[in-house]
């Protein structure tokens, strides 16, 4: 893509007043051009020849051919077009979309289920405008590294270990938990990395996945057939297991707190209010696992949008934690890595194929 050049974008939906709103949306934003739009995804992929769009929002459920089904259609084209999907709050939606992510998707948006059309388009607007600005920035950096905006399957980056600046806590050389902060092509990277990990890890992993109610719990089934390691949506109460990942739940926060035995460590679910327009959070995660593990936890971030995770790590580096940092070449989105890579606190920047073996060493 040249740069400054305006990203083109065909809008694909079965329903009338969705393809209005998210038109309408698109077109206020700068840099954008909305190029066409499509009832379902046989006259999408038409459209596809002869507009030749960078980006496609499309709706999940559709006659005729739906969602899933242009994105397998576009797979085995090796189409070099970014999609955002529209997704509807339901088991079944959360379910499509954890398959559109692995398909290729970059990202997704639930429909609003309420409220008025003037409810309806802001809250696309809040949700679609920030994940496009991110979709042109990833598509300008991997034109910059000559890669399609599809991230490769495997990777010939190296694992580097910055010489760290801030040293401030002692870290004891054996992690006994590991907290993972990821967002933008976040289910995509887990599907990668977590099956990579040994059955027999011998530590609790907790994540924090930004992610709305429902697809969180979708993600963690999906995540679950696929891994050696037990993964699960985290419970209110429940004690952190070995071998075990606890997804944060969608739109809630999750921290650990001291046990009744004053031994053990509970999750607690709260509904604190969102914090870097997150719930959940990765700072919120961070700053208990800072408390509660100084000298022997792993902090990892990953592929995201925003900065959500810095300050966290920043204070669990301070309490001695060993911090995992993803490369910028196998992120979706360079944002979440990008700020304690920079500040100096990250010990390894790793590609995504690299972190499962790293956090390994750090838990063994």
């Amino acid at each position: 893509m040249i740069a400054n050049s305006k990203i083109r974008v065909l809008v694909v939906d079965d329903t009338v007043l969705y393809r209005k709103i998210v038109s309408d949306v698109l077109a206020e934003l700068p840099d954008v051009e909305v190029v066409g739009a499509a009832h379902n995804g046989k006259a999408a992929l038409t459209k596809i020849k002869i507009l030749k769009p960078d980006l496609m929002t499309l709706d999940i459920e559709m006659p005729e051919m739906n969602g899933l089904q242009v994105l397998e259609h576009l797979r085995r084209q090796k189409a070099d077009m970014g999609v955002i999907m529209l997704s509807t709050l339901t088991q079944e939606g959360g379910a499509m979309t954890m398959k559109a992510l692995e398909l290729g998707a970059f990202d997704f948006i639930p429909k609003p289920q309420s409220g008025t059309m003037a409810d309806n388009r802001a809250a696309i607007k809040k949700a679609l405008a920030p994940m496009v600005r991110a979709f042109a920035r990833s598509r300008t950096i991997r034109g910059i590294l000559g890669r399609s905006t599809r991230p490769v399957a495997k990777t010939t980056a190296k694992v580097t270990r910055p010489a760290v600046a801030k040293k401030s806590g002692v870290y004891a050389g054996k992690s006994s938990i590991v907290a993972i902060g990821i967002s933008t092509g976040g289910p995509n990277a887990l599907a990668r990395m977590l099956p990579m990990l040994p059955p027999d890890l011998g530590v609790p992993i907790l994540i924090v996945q930004h992610m709305p109610p429902v697809f969180t719990q979708s993600l963690a089934r999906s995540l679950n057939a696929k891994c050696g390691i037990k993964v699960k949506e985290a419970e209110n109460g429940e004690p952190v297991l070995p071998s075990t990942a606890y997804i944060a739940p969608g739109g809630k926060q999750m921290k650990l707190v001291a046990g009744a035995d004053g031994k053990r460590r509970v999750i607690k679910i709260t509904d604190d209010p969102p914090e870097n327009s997150c719930k959940p959070s990765a700072d919120y995660l961070f700053r208990s696992v800072a408390d509660h593990y100084i000298g022997r936890a792993t902090g990892v971030i990953m592929t995201g949008m925003g900065s959500d995770g810095s300050a966290g790590l920043k204070l669990m580096k301070k309490n001695g934690a060993f911090i995992i940092a993803q490369d910028a070449s196998t992120c979706v989105v360079y944002g979440m890595p990008k700020e304690p890579t920079e500040a100096g606190i990250v010990d390894v920047v790793a590609p995504l194929d690299r972190i499962a073996e790293e956090i390994v060493k750090t838990v063994k």
